[in-house]
């Protein structure tokens, strides 16, 4: 009886797995049938490979992908035609949504002028293997600007930080690097106000100039402490003079007496 009854609940069980199945089955054909009204759906333009900060963006780069309505940020690309001749003035990921303010437009000339920000100016100066930090500089690294010269007056030389937290637009002639490996520069294009610019060329004239690169974290700005001047060094005073009274020495046989004259 046992044996038969428990023939009977795997029968059953066989059953009702199996209703359970094609009941699901039917339910996701029905969804994919007919989606629910409520949910719309949106074309954004995504990276289809991994684009490089200073990149012109082509059609090799991009491709469309289908979110959400209410996923699909304000400020994206829906149509592969509005970013394709476009630079990107960020590195971008791939499968990346892509983002208006993340790039600039190229109307003419090099990519380095749509790289160059609103009311600001590009420099390139002269740098050499050490200099330029070993090599390690690379476009979008962020650097400081140290000014030397000499001090006529005293023959001694004197360093200071005239510029910060300065972003680097190229190394030679190279806006954009998928590689982080260091590379020998012979110029770094930097990224200036004017007043800046006028600076920079001011300290390069006077003396040399070295950069100096800064963590991509570290926005904290140090004051800058000017290095105190030599105190002067008073000279010893002389001694004052003592004034001797002459002697006489008076010899009698075999005594002698020494006395000061005017006693």
């Amino acid at each position: 009886m046992f044996k038969r009854r428990g023939t009977v609940l795997v029968i059953l069980s066989l059953i009702l797995g199996g209703g359970a199945a094609w009941a699901a089955n039917a339910w996701v054909k029905q969804r994919l049938a007919n989606p629910d009204s409520d949910t719309t759906f949106d074309v954004v333009v995504g990276a289809a490979t991994a684009i490089p900060y200073g990149t012109k963006v082509e059609g090799r780069h991009l491709r469309t992908m289908e979110v959400t309505k209410d996923s699909a940020p304000e400020n994206a690309f829906r149509s592969v035609e509005e970013v394709e001749g476009k630079v990107a003035t960020v590195a971008i990921s791939r499968g990346e949504i892509l983002l208006k303010d993340r790039f600039a437009d190229h109307e003419t000339g090099s990519t380095l002028a749509a790289l160059v920000q609103e009311n600001m100016r590009a420099v390139t100066v002269r740098v050499d293997d050490v200099v330029g930090v070993a090599g390690f500089l690379l476009p979008g690294n962020r650097v400081d600007v140290v000014a030397t010269r000499m001090d006529r007056g005293s023959d001694r030389a004197t360093a200071e930080t005239i510029l910060r937290n300065l972003r680097v637009l190229a190394v030679d002639q190279t806006a954009s690097t998928e590689q982080n490996d260091p590379v020998i520069v012979r110029a770094v294009t930097l990224e200036l106000t004017p007043k800046e610019s006028e600076k920079l060329v001011k300290a390069r004239e006077e003396g040399s100039i070295q950069l100096t690169l800064r963590n991509p974290l570290d926005d904290h700005v140090v004051a800058s402490t000017p290095e105190p001047e030599p105190k002067p060094v008073a000279a010893p005073r002389p001694a004052p003079r003592v004034a001797v009274q002459p002697t006489v020495t008076v010899i009698r046989g075999t005594q002698i007496a020494t006395t000061r004259a005017g006693n």
